[in-house]
């Protein structure tokens, strides 16, 4: 099941709650009220502006001049109550009441304009991020699968982050990755290597052939972007992972990406590869080749795969997050709980719940029947 946690969609200024829209006309009669029964020489009557500039905060240009009207209208009342409507003193304050009326019903139609604007680029990231970075189904053969995405920035939807997974005619095979960077630069950076993934997955016949396939891309992509005085600057960190269908075990090439954990027995053993690759865009720098290693994975076991940003997010004190111990303690109820046990373990670890980089987790089962 896919657990993306992306911003709740926002409330147009156009649409105010109710609650709030009683505050104003509240004020309107308190301040009407009050300025009549008022001695006469105390005047309240420049207070009713705060109503419609209280509205422009939170409402749209329409309620906000319907606001100002009422306010405009009460100070008549009070005009003609205590004094005559032509009386110099109460002429000002209509006058300029009527002004900023309707200079903050202005503001408030720019304030809907822009968030009209900020919607429409949201539908742009939700789409970009189904297509970039998609979800992955909860069962995939004898597997049970589950991801989470958390973004570090404010309103991001996806980053340099990436997964993916892909069944294959013996197995599924999936990947994880972190792409060196941050904004739309490692977005794109991530797209290649999951279109690449995505295009091979089921072409390749071994991990290394696949690697090898991923690797092309990254450096053929590197080469038409990136700057000739400076080379090997762009990189993604990688681990791919085969499971078949019909052995107890799994596959693991890593490209400079940290240890898969094992979940077995209350215990979190990192499948530690013998010799990892260098990250993607880098081995055309480095003299060595792909090579995949085995690990039993056994009926009830768990594989946890991770990037950077869980395993070096700090706490107030500067201390990482321990994430084998972390994951050590779930008490298993299935990949998808024990994403959310981590999920919230990370967010209280982190200091006012913020982390300093994206971080993405898939947690694999694989289950005892076909």
């Amino acid at each position: 099941m896919d657990h993306r946690l992306s911003p709740a969609p926002t409330r147009r200024y156009g649409e105010p709650r109710v609650a709030l829209l009683a505050v104003p006309f509240a004020l309107i009669a308190l301040v009407t009220v009050v300025d009549v029964l008022a001695p006469p020489d105390v005047h309240l009557g420049p207070f009713l502006v705060a109503a419609p500039a209280l509205t422009a905060s939170f409402a749209g240009p329409r309620m906000t001049g319907f606001v100002g009207a009422v306010a405009v209208l009460a100070q008549v009342m009070v005009a003609v109550a205590r004094t005559t409507l032509t009386d110099l003193n109460h002429t000002f304050q209509i006058i300029a009441l009527i002004l900023i009326s309707a200079f903050v019903t202005f503001f408030a139609h720019l304030r809907e304009a822009h968030e009209e604007q900020l919607t429409q680029l949201r539908s742009v990231a939700v789409a970009a991020q189904q297509v970039v970075l998609r979800p992955l189904r909860e069962r995939m053969g004898p597997l049970r699968v589950a991801c989470v995405y958390l973004a570090a920035e404010a309103e991001a939807q996806i980053g340099g982050d990436l997964y993916a997974a892909a069944r294959t005619a013996h197995g599924t095979r999936l990947l994880i990755g972190d792409v060196r960077g941050k904004g739309l630069a490692a977005i794109g950076d991530a797209a290649i290597v999951l279109g690449a993934f995505r295009a091979a997955s089921h072409q390749e016949t071994d991990l290394p052939e696949l690697v090898a396939y991923l690797e092309a891309a990254v450096a053929a992509d590197a080469d038409e972007a990136e700057d000739p005085g400076r080379p090997g600057e762009g990189f993604t960190t990688a681990a791919v992972l085969d499971i078949p269908d019909g052995e107890m075990t799994l596959q693991v090439l890593s490209c400079g990406h940290p240890p898969p954990l094992l979940l077995r027995g209350g215990r979190a053993v990192p499948l530690q590869v013998d010799h990892p690759a260098p990250p993607l865009g880098l081995t055309q720098y480095v003299d060595t080749g792909f090579a995949a290693q085995s690990f039993p994975f056994e009926p009830g076991d768990v594989v946890l795969l991770y990037t950077d940003g869980v395993i070096e997010a700090r706490d107030a004190a500067g201390n990482f997050y321990p994430l084998p111990d972390r994951a050590a303690d779930w008490p298993g109820d299935g990949p998808d709980a024990l994403l959310r046990h981590l999920c919230a373990d990370l967010l209280a670890h982190s200091p006012g719940g913020h982390l300093g980089d994206d971080a993405a987790l898939v947690a694999i089962e694989r289950l005892a029947g076909p």
